[in-house]
């Protein structure tokens, strides 16, 4: 009698498993010269492909920037809410629902590994 119970419960799992949503994708992220909030022609590229990704996918689209610890903190939160826009204007103009995308500024961080990473914009897709 239990073995029947368990296979009878076996489907209803098997179906709660495959109906749970995919893992969003981890984030891409461009990069930017220091003190700009410009980006180059292989960064805007990527850019117009996390468009495309986006446009594919369904959820939010959350563009985080990030400045590095160089000069002033009130300078530095306006370079990473400048990124950020940068960013978030050009997946707009690419197709992407003004409505989906929002704008993180998380200002300055600390240098990492290579400090051209402190100088960056993440989109995160679908998280």
């Amino acid at each position: 009698m239990r073995r029947r119970t368990f296979i009878a419960a076996a489907p209803v799992l098997l179906a709660a498993a495959c109906t749970s949503a995919p893992p969003a994708p981890p984030p891409i992220a461009v990069f930017f010269t220091a003190d700009s909030a410009t980006l180059e022609q292989p960064a805007q590229d990527l850019v117009v492909a996390a468009a495309r990704t986006a446009n594919a996918a369904t959820g939010p689209v959350y563009v985080v920037g990030y400045a590095g610890p160089a000069g002033g903190v009130a300078y530095n939160v306006a370079l990473s809410q400048a990124r950020a826009q940068h960013v978030a204007d050009l997946l707009i103009r690419n197709g992407v629902a003004r409505d989906r995308v929002s704008i993180v500024p998380r200002g300055p961080v600390p240098f990492e590994a290579i400090a051209t990473e402190s100088r960056r914009v993440e989109i995160r897709i679908g998280a």
